[in-house]
Order: structure tokens, then sequence, then C-alpha cells
């Protein structure tokens, strides 16, 4: 039997075996299950944080499907639980899993600021947008406690070095200070993911992002302070979110975002079975249909890793939800670019020793 206690604040109901791990583990509660303290004692309901000690922190990116090339990962996991995550995989080569342990065991990059500012201070860098982040969450739980985040934006801040920022977490305003300053500047863009104006749907399917109103209030907050907001409407979920796209654009719009954006569900890997057990466990009526019309979209699979295809998808449906998403972006003028970033402004931020380069 399957533990029936369902993790508190999870996205993910189930642990999926490690792709790399030869030996695999399963728990077997089948002769444990009139003993509920037992079975409640195995939910985590609580981050592990780990040190990460990379000895660097700007990635190089050079997938033709992303529309940047340098991105920081203060945090590796992400406690946010988004049930659709692609970027759970990733925790299989740290030995851990793509489920609980993914949201649970949250590796932390302690010296991510000052590994940012050695990458700033090398003389060969030519000033280009940097990205935070490009795989998980940057403003997740975790930086309310450790502020890498934050020690980053003042490294980028003082060496005038334009950012870009995504994340789906409201606690992006607790750096305005800093913000406000980069944006009247064009040096820094922010944008919000608004999978859904559910908010039920919000709680089961990312339990722990901020709730579609508060992130509506962070692009209003953002604009208002003279930031460029745009809000990425992703993932759109075939049979489940598509039909929210104008109401989330109008909304967009409402709260001042200045561009819009959207991808397409991706189930990579390990992100299937995860995102197949939620749904069966909160959506039952669903699922069959949800997973037809994702299959219409990925050539009669569930997953595309041809790039070119694996954001937008292919098919008669997924041509609908772009015509769908056009047509609502034009109505609400969000299909315009953001302004350009100004990289001429970049100096080279002073070195942990307090020196300035020379050269």
């Amino acid at each position: 039997m399957t533990n029936p206690y369902k993790p508190k604040g999870c996205g993910s109901h189930i642990n999926p075996p490690n792709r790399f791990e030869k030996t695999r583990h399963a728990a077997d509660f089948e002769q444990l299950e009139h003993d509920e303290e037992f079975l409640a004692g195995q939910a985590p309901s609580t981050a592990e944080y780990l040190p990460d000690e990379s000895k660097s922190i700007v990635s190089e990116n050079d997938s033709p499907d992303i529309p940047y090339r340098y991105n920081v990962n203060p945090y590796r996991g992400c406690e946010h639980g988004c049930s659709y995550c692609y970027a759970r995989p990733y925790h299989e080569f740290l030995g851990l899993n793509a489920g609980l342990e993914f949201e649970t065991k949250i590796l932390v990059k302690h010296d991510a600021p000052a590994l940012l500012r050695e990458f700033l201070s090398r003389p060969s860098w030519q000033p280009e947008p940097i990205t935070f982040s490009g795989v998980t969450d940057c403003y997740q739980p975790a930086e309310r406690q450790f502020r890498l985040t934050r020690g980053c934006l003042e490294v980028a801040s003082e060496a005038r070095q334009p950012i870009t920022i995504i994340t789906k977490n409201a606690l992006v305003l607790r750096d305005l200070d800093l913000l406000a300053e980069m944006g009247p500047a064009r040096l820094v863009h922010v944008n919000i993911s608004v999978t859904t104006l559910d908010a039920e749907l919000a709680r089961t399917m990312e339990p722990r992002t901020s709730t579609p109103a508060a992130k509506l209030k962070a692009v209003r907050v953002l604009a208002a302070a003279g930031i460029p907001v745009r809000v990425m409407v992703a993932p759109i979920i075939p049979g489940l979110t598509d039909h929210e796209t104008p109401a989330i654009l109008e909304a967009a719009r409402q709260a001042g975002a200045t561009g819009a954006g959207y991808v397409l569900l991706r189930l990579p890997l390990t992100v299937e079975p995860v995102f197949r057990a939620w749904l069966e466990e909160n959506h039952p009526s669903k699922k069959e249909r949800v997973e037809a019309l994702i299959r219409s979209t990925r050539s009669g699979k569930l997953t595309d890793s041809q790039f070119g295809r694996r954001m937008r998808g292919e098919g008669n449906y997924a041509r609908q939800i772009a015509q769908n998403f056009k047509v609502f972006s034009q109505r609400f003028g969000l299909d315009r670019r953001l302004p350009e970033m100004d990289v001429a402004q970049f100096r080279s931020p002073r070195t942990a020793s307090g020196q300035l380069q020379l050269f």
C-alpha cells in the first residue's frame, strides 16, 4: 500500500526512483496500515537546508529556446513544490529524487553574492543581462532566511549590472528599495509567473508560491515604482488552465504589466509521474481529458524535448493556445517588448578585498 498520509504543503505526493541509481528502495506500509501514528510521521512538512559549496554561481546557457545566456541560481531544489516544475529532474544529479526530496531538501549556495562579485570583477566579463534564476525560484521561501538573492542583487546594483528576475513569489517586493533604483535606470526587468487566478487550484498545484492575488499585487507595486514587469502565463496546462488566459492577461494589464509571455506545459523525465500523480489525486475526473489534450500538443506523447517545439508544442490545439494568447495579449497591449537594458553603465565592482580592478 502507499502511505495514505499526504505531505503537508507539498506539490508532489510521491518519491519517484532516481533514474541514475541502479538500486531502488520502495517503502512498504502494508504491515503498518493501522499504525496511524507511524504513518503520519512519514509525511515531511518542513524543508531541510543543506550547504552547497559550488565554486561558481553564473551558469551559461546555449538553448535556442531560452532568451538569455547567463543565469544565477542561489538555490537547488525549490520549496514552492509546483507539481509541474521542469526543474525537478536536476535533483537527481545530486543523488536525490524529483518528488518530495526536490521540495524538502534544498541546497543553499551561501557564497552566492561573493561568487557573483568575483565573476563580475573578471577583466574578461563583457556585460550583458544576467537572469535570476533560470532553474529554481530565487525568491522561494528559503530566501526569507538566507537573503542570498538580496545579496546578489546588491552586488549587481553596485556594478550597474543589468538583471532579469523570474519568480512566482511576492517576496520580490522585499527588495523594492534596490529595484526601484535599478528600474528607471534600465537595469532590471521582473517577470512574475501567474499560472492561474483560481486560489484553490493554486494552493494544491503550487502550494508554497504566493497566491494569485499576491502576485498581481506585486505586479502593481513594481510597475508603480517604474520597474518594467512582464507576466508569464506559465505553464499553460491544456484542459486545466488554458481557459484562464484571457482573464490572466486582463488582470495583468490592470495591475500595470507592460508585457506577457507563455510556456506550454512540459513534463520532461521524472516530472511526468509527479504531475500525473498530482492530477490523479486532485482532479481525477479531469485526468483523462487533460492527458489527452497534452498528447495532442506533443505528437501523442506527454513531452517533447525538441528545440523549437518544447516550449510551444505542435498540432491544432497548440496552435489554438498560441492564437488565443496572441489575440488577447494584443487586446490588452501586452504584446510589446520590455525596454532594452543599458549595459553601458556597467562598472566592475570592488573585489572581496575591497580593491578596484585597474584593468
